[in-house]
C-alpha cells in the first residue's frame, strides 16, 4: 500500500477545498456525531465509543479527500470496530490501510471513558482490523490510488457507535435492547437517508446481512438499488475462503461492476 500513496497527486498536508458534496456530508455527520451523543446506554454496555468525536479530524478529512462529486456506488457497513474505526474514525478502519493508502493523517483523541483493554490508540494501534485489512486491501488492487476508487464508489457505516461490555467484549448494535435500538435507529435511518440524497447513488451496497435489512428499512421505497456482499469479518466462515474474490463475484453478478 505504501507505493501505491507514493503515486498520489497531492499530500495530506495540503489544502484541499471541500466540494459541495463533502461539505453537506461534513454537516450531516456532525449532525449524527451530536445526536448520538445524547443517548444513553444500559448494562452490559459499559462503555461506549464515538470515533465522530475523539477522531472527528481524522473523520472529517476522510469527507474532505473522498466524499465529493456524485457516486454511482455507496457501500453501507454496520458500525465501528474496537481495532478499526473506533481507532481512525474511518469505516473499515484497518490502521495501515488508512495511514498507507488513504493517507489519512490527522490528530486523533480519546473517549471520555475507556476501556483498559481497548485503548485508543489512532494511527499508532497496533492491531490490525481484519475485516478492514480485506475490505480495504480488496479495493486498493482493484484502484491504483485512492482517487479512482473514490470517483465512483464512497464508503459509510450505519451506526458511528462502538459498544463494550465490562470485559471489553464488542457488543453489536443488534444486540441491544428495543428501549434503546429505537432512538438509535431513528437516528441512524436519518443519516443515512441523507447521506443518499447528498450523494445520489445508483447502488447502495450493504456489506452483511444487518446493513442490508437497515438499508432496506430506509431505501425500500426509493428508487436506489440495493445490493449487498458479503461481511469481511473472520467471524464469518464463507469470508475466510477467499473473501475478495467472493465481494468481487457478488459485485459483478449484481450489475454494480460491470
Amino acid at each position: 500500500m505504501q507505493t501505491l500513496a507514493k503515486r498520489c497527486r497531492w499530500g495530506y498536508n495540503d489544502v484541499v477545498p471541500k466540494r459541495a458534496e463533502a461539505a453537506q456530508l461534513i454537516a450531516a455527520a456532525a449532525e449524527l456525531r451530536d445526536a448520538v451523543n445524547r443517548l444513553d446506554f444500559a448494562p452490559p454496555v459499559e462503555f461506549v465509543y464515538n470515533p465522530l468525536d475523539y477522531a472527528w479530524a481524522a473523520h472529517e478529512q476522510f469527507l474532505t479527500h473522498y466524499g465529493g462529486g456524485a457516486k454511482r456506488a455507496v457501500f453501507l457497513g454496520m458500525n465501528p470496530g474496537p481495532f478499526g474505526m473506533a481507532q481512525v474514525g474511518v469505516p473499515f478502519g484497518e490502521v495501515a490501510a488508512v495511514r498507507d493508502w488513504l493517507r489519512i493523517d490527522a490528530p486523533i483523541g480519546k473517549p471520555p471513558s475507556e476501556h483498559p483493554k481497548r485503548p485508543v490508540l489512532g494511527l499508532d494501534c497496533p492491531r490490525s482490523e481484519v475485516s478492514g485489512r480485506r475490505f480495504w486491501g480488496f479495493f486498493a488492487e482493484k484502484f491504483a490510488q485512492p482517487e479512482a476508487f473514490f470517483a465512483r464508489h464512497f464508503v459509510v457505516n450505519y451506526c458511528p457507535l462502538a459498544f463494550l461490555e465490562d470485559t471489553g467484549r464488542n457488543r453489536t448494535p443488534d444486540k441491544l435492547p428495543a428501549v434503546e435500538v429505537k432512538p438509535l435507529e431513528e437516528i441512524c435511518n436519518a443519516h443515512l437517508a441523507k447521506v443518499v440524497e447528498i450523494l445520489q447513488p445508483e447502488w447502495l451496497v450493504a456489506v452483511g446481512g444487518f446493513a442490508e435489512k437497515k438499508a432496506r428499512e430506509v431505501l425500500g421505497q426509493s428508487a436506489v438499488k440495493i445490493g449487498r456482499v458479503l461481511h469481511p469479518s473472520p467471524a464469518s466462515p464463507a469470508a475466510n475462503r477467499g473473501w475478495a474474490e467472493q465481494a468481487e463475484k457478488q459485485l459483478r453478478e449484481q450489475g454494480i461492476w460491470m
